[in-house]
């Protein structure tokens, strides 16, 4: 069976050739011909078939012969809010990850605890978009920079808000079960804290803001694994 390529191309019908670094995959690795066939994502939720009419250099270009509107395949926004970790590998696995399962949004966070208050955003959406283009999803998640942990709280005011922390002497209940509770809201949002948790004074903050107090378990997971996680649960939850 011939495999088949997917590309990145935001505008598609704007553009009618691939960027130069998707040119590049395209011709150098995959040695691609005029008359060959390719598939476009636009990450806006359609996908695209098309034909290569040039293939020289640095220039692949291309004319779409099939537009392919898309479904979303899961309810509502899933959403997560994550404050990064010292090794920035750990985030950009996650990313990964999270993209092939299936996410909208990630906001990073700086927290009181954070050791990690910088990353590279091109290096990441590079991530987001190669994992986007492998497991074939129609919409590419929004990636939002380093946000200060008040400010996002006065910024998420409405819908299924859950902070995820460990401390025993504030209530919590499963995160699972509270997302399979009817509601209203199709849109669901998760807080992971850093690797030494959100301070016991974020949590109350937040709390005292909406947030429903929960649990993702009995194991102490690490921030990674705790993000992928709540995207699973919330994922699970909306099938």
């Amino acid at each position: 069976m011939k495999e088949t390529r997917y590309f990145y191309v935001p505008q598609v019908s704007d553009m009618g050739e691939l960027t130069e670094e998707e040119a590049v995959h395209a011709l150098r690795v995959l040695r691609l011909k005029e008359g060959d066939e390719l598939f476009l994502i636009d990450g806006c939720g359609t996908f695209y078939e098309a034909e290569v009419t040039l293939a020289a250099s640095h220039h692949c270009k291309y004319k779409v012969k099939k537009t392919m509107p898309q479904q979303p395949a899961w309810k509502g926004r899933v959403q997560l809010a994550v404050a990064p970790t010292k090794m920035s590998e750990r985030i950009e696995w996650f990313l990964e990850k999270a993209t092939e399962v299936g996410v909208d949004e990630v906001t990073l966070l700086d927290c009181q605890f954070s050791e990690r208050r910088q990353m590279k955003l091109p290096r990441l959406e590079k991530i987001i978009v190669s994992a986007m283009k492998q497991s074939r999803k129609a919409w590419k998640p929004v990636l939002n920079g380093i946000t200060p942990f008040t400010a996002f709280l006065n910024e998420h005011t409405l819908g299924r808000r859950y902070i995820a922390h460990c401390y025993e002497e504030i209530p919590r209940t499963n995160l699972f079960d509270e997302l399979r509770k009817p509601s209203d809201h199709e849109d669901a949002l998760v807080m992971i804290g850093p690797e030494g948790d959100f301070s016991i004074e974020e949590v109350r903050q937040a709390v005292e803001q909406g947030f429903v107090s929960v649990t993702l378990g009995s194991s102490r997971l690490r921030t990674e694994t705790a993000a992928l996680t709540a995207v699973m649960m919330m994922q699970l939850s909306k099938q």
